[in-house]
């Protein structure tokens, strides 16, 4: 198959997040399988922030197997990225099918119009939260005004799509309200197992952290309930229960950079606190390696990638009984989930956990067993070109 995938950001800007990682796991892992691969995105870079763009990536560059065209970015609206030529770009591929990842974005709406010209299948993926992110909620009045217009967008979008790949049950009825359940198929996200690999040796002693710790890796923003963390790691340290642990806190700002700084001070709890800002994959990965469990106390989360990739190296994680977080993780089996914004049961699981070892193994190894056996790239992906292979034989 000649497949199309189109998605707002990809390599080298690996801190844009979990939406980069599966398109670029899918686009790995089906070139492997003898397809022809293209992904077609922007020429964001990162470099520290979301709206870097850098004329100087090669537009056009083979990756791992598969192909990476890129095109300049004019102007962006937060993380809506206007790169025309893209259009260009698909009208002149002959793909047998396109896969847009990220249906609020530009680079969707181009992949429907294309497929709808070329006349031929489109598949769309979200992982944004079509329309439960608090952000739909919380962003000023021009922010709320533009989601307003991009309604008959998405739906536009969807009409053209057919087929809709969705992560687990939760984002599936989010999609029930744009269309028919039968056009709708669960693919659970999955972690490419290969590449968690890193040449930091020794993560600790590079940062000079003596001390067991926990960890928290994700954007620096509200809604990833850093401040709910902060709150818990002061509760303990009040109590005189974080002697020998700190709490790594690695990412990029997303807007809650200044704040988080301010919260650490105020709470009296820099001797704590290890933050890291705009870590190296390499860095992520040893860190994950080196800690003792995850403690992600999201908001909001659709299917979360960070506690798969801890479990990959036989960690468990603390994380949030909401939204989509409780179809991705086993309560109780390979994770412990509290209250989202329980500051008081998350210190106590903090605490529990950090003196529990065997439950901590127990969790962790149980995780482990569900990434090597289903939520890892490879079955992602077997069930993907499965829905792909349906669509073109009709």
């Amino acid at each position: 198959m000649n497949i199309a995938i189109t998605c707002p950001a990809s390599l080298p800007a690996t801190q844009f997040g979990g939406i980069l990682f599966l398109a670029v796991d899918l686009a790995r892992e089906a070139s492997k399988k003898g397809n022809e691969v293209t992904l077609y995105t922007t020429n964001l870079d990162f470099a520290n922030n979301a709206k870097t763009f850098s004329k100087k990536l090669p537009e056009t560059e083979l990756i791992d197997g598969f192909t990476i065209k890129r095109s300049h970015v004019w102007f962006s609206l937060n993380l809506f990225f206007v790169n025309p030529k893209m259009y260009f770009q698909l009208m002149s591929g002959s793909p047998d099918i396109i896969h847009t990842i990220g249906v609020r974005s530009f680079q969707s709406i181009i992949a429907a119009i294309v497929a709808r010209k070329k006349k031929i299948p489109l598949v769309i993926s979200d992982q944004g939260g079509l329309t439960t992110h608090p952000d739909l909620l919380s962003s000023g009045t021009f922010n709320r005004i533009l989601y307003k217009i991009q309604r008959p967008i998405i739906q536009f979008i969807v009409n053209n799509a057919a087929k809709i790949s969705v992560a687990n049950e939760y984002e599936k009825k989010i999609f029930e309200e744009f269309t028919d359940e039968p056009k709708i198929e669960i693919v659970r996200n999955g972690i490419n197992l290969e590449t968690m690999k890193t040449k930091t040796e020794n993560f600790k002693k590079k940062y000079g952290i003596e001390t067991s710790y926990i960890l928290f890796v994700g954007r620096f923003s509200k809604v990833k309930g850093i401040d709910i963390l902060l709150k818990a790691i002061q509760l303990l340290k009040n109590k005189q229960k974080l002697n020998d642990f700190v709490c790594v806190i690695m990412g990029v700002d997303f807007g809650f950079e200044e704040k988080m700084f301010q919260m650490i001070n105020e709470l009296e709890i820099q001797e704590n606190i290890c933050v890291i800002k705009n870590p190296s994959r390499d860095d992520v990965i040893a860190a994950y390696r080196e800690s003792e469990f995850l403690v992600l106390p999201s908001r909001w989360e659709l299917s979360p990638l960070t506690p798969l990739e801890g479990f990959s190296f036989k960690k468990t994680v603390i994380s949030s009984d909401t939204h989509g977080i409780p179809h991705t993780l086993d309560r109780d089996s390979n994770c412990i989930l509290v209250e989202v914004e329980n500051i008081t049961q998350l210190a106590s699981t903090i605490l529990e956990l950090i003196h529990d070892k065997d439950k901590k193994i127990k969790l962790g190894m149980a995780g482990f067993k569900r990434v090597t056996t289903e939520l890892n790239s490879k079955t992602m992906v077997q069930k993907t070109l499965k829905i792909y292979e349906n669509l073109i034989q009709k």
